[in-house]
Order: C-alpha cells, then sequence, then structure tokens
C-alpha cells in the first residue's frame, strides 16, 4: 500500500520519464512480503534499454523492471540496494527503513 506521496509528485515523476530522463520517485509504502521496508523508490524511463543499462550498473535485472502498459515502467527499489543506489546517484531522501 502506497502513502505518504501527492499527485504532484507522481505528476512530475511522469513529466521526467516523457521527457527521456531516468526518474526517482521515492514514498512511503508497506507490503507484507517485505517486512521491515518502509519505503520505495520507483526508478523509471520510456526507453527500456536505456532502464535496463542504468541498472545493469547497481546488478538489477532487466527482468525485474515492472513492465506497464502506460509507458511508466519501472524497477522498484527496496532496502540496502535502495539506500546504495540513491546514495550512489547523489539523491538525499529519508528512509524509514534505517
Amino acid at each position: 500500500m502506497a502513502f505518504g506521496i501527492k499527485r504532484k509528485d507522481v505528476v512530475e515523476w511522469k513529466q521526467r520519464i516523457d521527457q527521456g530522463e531516468i526518474a526517482f520517485l521515492t514514498h512511503y509504502w508497506l507490503d507484507d512480503r517485505f517486512p521491515g521496508c518502509k519505503t520505495v523508490t520507483k526508478v523509471g524511463s520510456k526507453d527500456l534499454g536505456r532502464l535496463s543499462e542504468w541498472g545493469k550498473q547497481y546488478g538489477l535485472k532487466k527482468e525485474w523492471i515492472h513492465h506497464r502498459k502506460d509507458g511508466y515502467s519501472h524497477y522498484d527499489l527496496l532496502g540496502d540496494k535502495q539506500r546504495d543506489i540513491l546514495k550512489a546517484e547523489g539523491i538525499s531522501v529519508v528512509l524509514l527503513d534505517e
């Protein structure tokens, strides 16, 4: 279940994807399948080849991309991998998972 996110943030994330960027969106999220994880970062791009190459540098497999028909395909980053990638990308957010 996603929460603590504003529609404006989702719209801006989609706009960055539409402009050809690799876009990041972090929000609060709870799912019993992932105990201890309270946030998720969605990393999206319209160019799946570019997204796959981006993910490869962090050990992410292209099979892990959540393919969406609406064009907003993305990786979901959780836990330590989320923290490490955001740090490497120079993105500062408060992660409640820590």
